[in-house]
């Protein structure tokens, strides 16, 4: 199998009608923005596993009664956070 998994690694993309390109093109950005989104994830939990979660203290595979408000809280301040940024951002858009 080749590099792409779907059969378009020996595929002369200059052969494609523009319809076809578009939907690639469209296909593309769709999975870079999942990418990115999963990227954001990862490093909300890691951010927040290492703030609220002392090393070498998960015992029961369950947060105790200190360690899920501040998983709660990180994540909401997280997502606070980001929409903070994304709101700035269409403000410059415009």
């Amino acid at each position: 199998m080749d590099s792409l998994g779907g059969g378009l690694g020996n595929t002369d993309l200059s052969k494609l009608s523009d319809r076809d390109k578009q939907e690639l093109q469209q296909f593309a950005m769709n999975e870079g923005q999942k990418a990115r989104i999963q990227s954001s994830i990862h490093s909300l939990t890691d951010t927040c596993f290492r703030k609220c979660i002392p090393a070498g203290t998960v015992k029961t595979g369950k947060l105790d009664k200190y360690e899920e408000p501040c998983m709660r809280q990180c994540v909401d301040r997280f997502l606070d956070a980001n929409l903070v940024v994304m709101r700035e951002l269409e403000r410059l858009r415009h």
